[in-house]
């Protein structure tokens, strides 16, 4: 008899987790018993949020022709959630005479509710009986999109939200301004759309091709867009992190405003990819007030807490060349012109702090030479970036990372090597993908809370349209979601690869090409 009882046990777990569709996989599943079937209507109790409700109605609808009717105790469907504004935890009960979602604070309903969708993908009408219980390893969990490089407009970006909002992803990191382009609009600076938005043309085929597409390109967003994706994203409990370029990659800016640069000459917006040297003169009080401006416009435009200011990739020349700007070196006793970025970055993380925001910036704001096939000249900084920034890592030695966490700086791991969606699926495959671990090797445990979580980059140089923009993002955002909340030990590649096929079938049927080939 007893092993007759073990034997139905492990049925109802194999029954359980073979409906599981569920991306990224929860922290546990136990099996119930049965199952629960729902007919045209669902009818819900649960806190009074308009916002949660009207979404789920929404969807229902759509992808089910589910009616959601709001009703009293006896509701087939109740949502009980808290007042914690970060807490992500959600228990998902399924059982014959009822689904229960209990969370501490809105969000995790909200990604109790995304669980109960993807149950509900294959067969809506049937759920089998079980208890999810599920929390988040990483707080941040990000995808990047560049529009800077090839504007995909406000369509695009919704199709990504919803995207990320079911994979429980939270945060969309915008790349919106570089050297070949200014895609967001500024009420106080209006050139820097009517010239940084447009260039004549653009390269193909190559950082060293003389190629070029022989048309111009366009493109920015309104404010009036601005808020409406904000709010967009809001109700998918994502937060919108804008990156606004400095002091390198200013092409664009310079070609709106010249006096913003450092070598006193008109350019043009860029038409070439890779590295460019315009660079603003942060010795310059004006532009100091310019880069404030617009970072207080967009701080306030976006809602947001966090504002990325790129750092990267910054080259000197034009600072070297410009005798003003060498005499406020000399003036000042730095040992390097880096130390003239480190003070102008410094200047605006204090500058956001004060506006209740943090700074972000790629690692090159710690001051390392991450360039030397550069061949231009480079000396250690005599200062540190400020503690309160957000060092974002892309390149370099893994180590320079695990010290930066020791010295108690919040890091989030985006390792070109294994998050670029731009490199092709030969250089970062899905398994590769989904084997990324955020945590470098040999940091002690005590400093792993500084991994604040991971990224994924969509950069956008050679892929002009949104069907390649597709085919590099996915499946590989479903990888990277699993890497950022899934623990380690309940990561199974075999049974992602089971889970994402229904998925990705959702994918293509809401239009979006998918690199179908790699889910193998």
């Amino acid at each position: 008899m007893k092993k007759l009882i073990l034997i139905t046990l492990a049925l109802i777990n194999f029954n359980c987790f073979s409906q599981n569709t569920i991306i990224p996989q929860p922290s546990s599943i136990v099996a119930g018993q049965g199952a629960i079937y729902i007919s045209q209507t669902l009818t819900y109790n649960g806190n009074n949020s308009k916002q949660l409700y009207n979404y789920l109605k929404a969807e229902l609808k759509s992808r089910h022709n589910i009616e959601l009717k709001k009703t009293g105790k006896d509701a087939k469907l109740a949502i009980e959630f808290g007042d914690d504004k970060t807490n992500e935890d959600y228990t998902l009960t399924i059982t014959p005479n009822g689904i229960i979602i209990n969370a501490l604070g809105e969000k995790g309903a909200f990604y109790g509710v995304q669980s109960l969708l993807q149950l509900m993908r294959n067969d809506a009408t049937k759920i089998a009986s079980q208890t999810i219980t599920d929390s988040p390893r990483f707080i941040w969990r990000s995808y990047m999109l560049d529009e800077a490089r090839f504007f995909q407009g406000e369509e695009q970006v919704k199709m990504l939200l919803d995207a990320m909002a079911e994979l429980k992803m939270n945060t969309f990191h915008w790349h919106l301004t570089d050297d070949q382009g200014w895609r967001v609009e500024s009420k106080k600076y209006p050139l820097l759309t009517e010239i940084g938005g447009k260039r004549k043309d653009t390269q193909k085929g190559g950082y060293n091709s003389p190629n070029f597409w022989g048309k111009s390109h366009e493109g920015y967003y309104t404010q009036k867009q601005i808020k409406e994706i904000v709010a967009y994203a809001a109700v998918r409990h994502i937060k919108i992190v804008p990156e606004i370029e400095m002091p390198g990659h200013a092409t664009a800016a310079i070609a709106a405003y010249p006096w913003l640069g450092s070598d006193g000459k008109e350019v043009e917006v860029a038409t070439k990819f890779g590295k460019h040297y315009a660079i603003f003169n942060v010795t310059d009080p004006k532009v100091m007030a310019f880069l404030k401006n617009i970072v207080s416009e967009m701080i306030t435009l976006f809602g947001t807490d966090i504002i990325h200011i790129g750092g990267d990739e910054v080259r000197f020349n034009q600072w070297e060349e410009n005798p003003q700007i060498a005499k406020y070196k000399e003036r000042k006793g730095y040992s390097s012109y880096m130390d003239i970025q480190i003070e102008c970055t410094n200047e605006m993380s204090r500058f956001i702090a004060d506006k209740g925001a943090s700074m972000m910036g790629w690692n090159e704001i710690l001051g390392k030479n991450l360039h030397a096939d550069d061949k231009i000249a480079f000396s250690n900084p005599s200062q540190k970036i400020a503690p309160n920034v957000i060092v974002h890592f892309w390149k370099g030695d893994p180590k320079d990372m695990a010290a930066a966490a020791k010295d108690g700086y919040r890091i989030v791991n985006s390792f070109h090597e294994k998050t670029y969606l731009d490199y092709d699926y030969n250089q970062i495959s899905l398994k590769d993908a989904y084997s990324y671990n955020p945590v470098p090797n040999g940091l002690a445990k005590e400093f792993e809370k500084n991994i604040i979580g991971a990224g994924c980059q969509m950069w956008s140089e050679w892929l002009p349209t949104a069907e390649r923009m597709h085919e590099q993002t996915f499946p590989r955002i479903a990888a990277y979601a699993e890497t950022g909340w899934t623990k380690p030990e309940n990561k199974d590649y075999d049974s992602f690869l089971k889970r994402i096929i229904s998925l990705s079938e959702s994918w293509v049927k809401r239009g979006i090409n998918v690199k179908t080939s790699e889910i193998k």
